[in-house]
Parts: structure tokens; sequence; C-alpha cells
């Protein structure tokens, strides 16, 4: 083992004693960030849900969807707070705002393709069993849809909850008044407090899974996305 091994070995050694040290404040601080996390995801999830869904009913706005999709990923959160800080100012609100605005793209995008996509077969025999359009969208397009839709949201979900640290820079709170604090916290706490918000969105991505499970059909659970959410695998 040469000197750098070593030297790594031992800051994440510190690390994980920091976290053995420190579970109550880590603990208050990964509270802060879900709240603030779960209330971005909220308002993309009212926002870019419903948007996404009637688009896919109505078979329009697939340049909508490619576009928030883009614009999603694309976009540097810093860049989002910045330009929310001179309307909503710095705290909770402004970066709850441009996380939502994070996650509502992969919503927006899955959402729309999960309804698009549904076998036309199924919507015209419905259509022939005399189903009104709210009533196809609810009983035949929406079931069939979960798999793709629950994809979007916990895309959404775990992009959210691991950049939410950048929040900390506008005084969000969480784990990134850790991260972002060496001075006072050290090299062991920045990393036990990068350790703790992994482990944090692997716990949010593994309870979606499982929700997603509970609620989906049980004719579609053998069903998954692989790679790309438009391409699918049957197990």
């Amino acid at each position: 083992m040469t000197l750098a091994d070593a030297a790594n070995l031992h800051t994440f050694v510190d690390a994980v004693r920091f976290i053995g040290d420190h579970p109550g404040f880590l603990a208050t601080k990964a509270f802060e960030q879900l709240e603030l996390s779960g209330a971005a995801l909220l308002i993309a999830l009212a926002v870019a849900l419903p948007l996404g869904v009637v688009l896919g009913h109505l078979h329009r706005g697939s340049n909508i969807a490619i576009a928030a999709s883009i614009i999603g990923r694309g976009l540097p959160s810093l860049v989002l707070i910045a330009a929310f800080l001179t309307l909503l100012g710095i705290g909770f609100v402004n970066n709850m705002v441009a996380l939502a605005v994070l996650g509502s793209g992969p919503i927006l995008t899955n959402s729309f393709d999960g309804v698009d996509r549904v076998d036309r077969d199924a919507v015209e025999a419905a259509r022939g069993m005399g189903m009104t359009g709210l009533q196809i969208l609810r009983r035949v397009e929406l079931p069939l849809a979960i798999p793709l839709l629950f994809t979007g949201i916990r895309v959404a979900a775990v992009t959210i909850v691991a950049t939410a640290p950048i929040a900390a820079i506008a005084g969000g709170g969480g784990l990134g008044d850790v991260i972002v604090n060496q001075a006072s916290y050290r090299l062991s706490g920045v990393l036990g407090a990068s350790l703790c918000v992994m482990l944090l969105s692997a716990a949010v991505f593994v309870a979606l899974a499982g929700f997603q499970i509970a609620v989906t059909p049980r004719a579609l659970r053998r069903t998954r996305v692989v790679g790309d959410p438009r391409t699918k695998e049957t197990l």
C-alpha cells in the first residue's frame, strides 16, 4: 500500500468515525434535506405529472416533453438558484423552486411517454366498450403507464435529494451545511456528510421502488425499464 492509499484510507476511516460521533446532528441535517427535497418533489409532481399525462393522452406535445428533459438535465442547479435570488431571496423557498425545476424534466418526459406509448389496441378496445376519454385514461392508460410514471418520479426524487446539498450555499440547510464548511468540520466531516447524502439517495430510491411494486398491477410487475426509459425489457 502506498502512502497515498494509506492517507485515503485514513480519511475514510475518519469520515466513518465522524458519522458515528455525530449521529443526532447528521440525522437532523438529513431530515432538513429530506424536508426540502420532499417539498420540491411535490411541486414538480403537481406541475409536471398532470401536464405529461394530459399531453400523452392527447398524443400531442412530444416536443414539450423532450425540451423539458433537455432543460432539466442541462441547467446547472446553481444557475437556477442564482436566477431565483432576486425574486425569492435566500432560503428555503428559493432552493425549493430551483430543485422543483430540476425534477420536473424526468417526471414530464416519462409521464408523457408512459401514457402516449400505451398499446393502441387496448385503447381502441376500451373505446369500443363505450368508455369515455376520461375513463380510458383512468382505467386503461394510467394503470399501464405506471412503470414509466414511477421511473420518472424515482429519477426526479433521487436527483433532487442528491443535488439538495448545493442549496446550502443559498441558506438551504441540510447536509450541505456540513459539506460546504470544511473549516468547521474538517475533511472528515465533509466526507462523512457526503456519505450520508449517498445513503439518503439510495434509501429514497429503494423506498420508491418498493412503493412502485406495490401500486403496479400484478401483470406488469415482470416488466422493467432498462437504460433509456423508452426501452423496456421483460424478465
